[in-house]
């Protein structure tokens, strides 16, 4: 007999269905894996980043795999917020399941415009806010470094639209919980982590970078251990929902997260080896959760 497992969620006002979506940055636009997979089985779809002009990205070569997963510096191409709303939003609109859009800039206002547009358009469920970009205004440091940074970035995107936002933390800092605190006390809804680990790859035949931008950022299983360590010390403080991704290619990788204090998670790296990545989530979730007579989402419980 069929069993009734209420698998939704609500990531900060962005209602989910099932609490799988896929990393900004792996998934393109939708279209491209909606060939593969049924994307009404997913409980969102986030999209690749979008500035407010369309953007070239980094040159070639821009990616690399390496033991444990892959290091890339793609430089956030993409269409830009017109180009996407043309190309994109109409197939996304029919696809019927929550939309959530990465967004960048190179200053708070872009970060603040970007939004502003995006609160027009039909079918948005949510934002998330890539803070790991460079501020071109601020010397060049990632947006995401500095606490102060980030509670005047989310603020003003904050003021720019009704829209549930969802920054995207850095890793690399000393106290996550810092920027915890800062993105919630600004007006965040939601928080995702992880972003890629700052990485390196190196030819030592030719004894040049590997990469043209010369550092990238690491993704795959190698980081998902910290993914966790970090999921769990910012639910230890967070009054928000988290959206945790990094290093999830098994049921049981994003089940850790959901222990560690996550909302809901993100799979990533994983779709580039098996597209069917996050629905096998999906379904080893629900699995668990019958396993262990769990009714819902709610029964899970941070660990420790």
């Amino acid at each position: 007999m069929e069993q009734n497992i209420d698998m939704s969620v609500n990531l900060g006002g962005i209602r989910m269905a099932n609490p799988v979506t896929v990393a900004s940055g792996t998934f393109g636009y939708g279209q491209e894996y909606a060939r593969l997979i049924d994307l009404s089985r997913l409980g969102a779809v986030t999209v690749k980043g979008i500035r407010l002009e369309a953007w070239p990205g980094n040159p070639l070569p821009r990616h690399a795999e390496v033991f444990g997963g892959m290091v890339n510096a793609i430089g956030l191409q993409g269409p830009g917020v017109e180009g996407f709303i043309r190309d994109d939003m109409p197939f996304l609109r029919k696809a019927g399941t929550p939309v959530i859009v990465n967004i960048w800039g190179t200053s708070i206002e872009e970060y603040a415009e970007v939004a502003r547009r995006f609160s027009e358009v039909e079918g948005i469920a949510g934002l998330e806010l890539n803070i790991s970009c460079p501020n071109v205004k601020e010397g060049g440091h990632a947006f995401g470094h500095d606490p102060s940074t980030v509670s005047r970035l989310v603020a003003a995107v904050r003021r720019a639209t009704p829209l549930p936002i969802m920054p995207k933390l850095a890793p690399n800092v000393p106290d996550i919980t810092v920027f915890v605190r800062a993105a919630q006390e600004a007006g965040a809804d939601a928080l995702a982590m992880i972003n890629t680990l700052p990485a390196m790859v190196i030819d030592i035949e030719r004894q040049v970078p590997v990469l043209a931008n010369k550092t990238g950022g690491l993704s795959g299983r190698g980081i998902h251990p910290v993914a966790v360590k970090l999921v769990w010390d910012a639910a230890s403080v967070a009054t928000v929902p988290i959206l945790a991704m990094g290093g999830i290619f098994e049921p049981e990788d994003a089940i850790e997260f959901l222990l560690a204090g996550a909302k809901a998670v993100a799979v990533g790296t994983a779709t580039f080896i098996d597209p069917s990545t996050a629905l096998r989530v999906v379904d080893g979730i629900r699995a668990y959760m019958i396993r262990h007579g769990y009714a819902s989402m709610a029964d899970f419980k941070r660990v420790g």
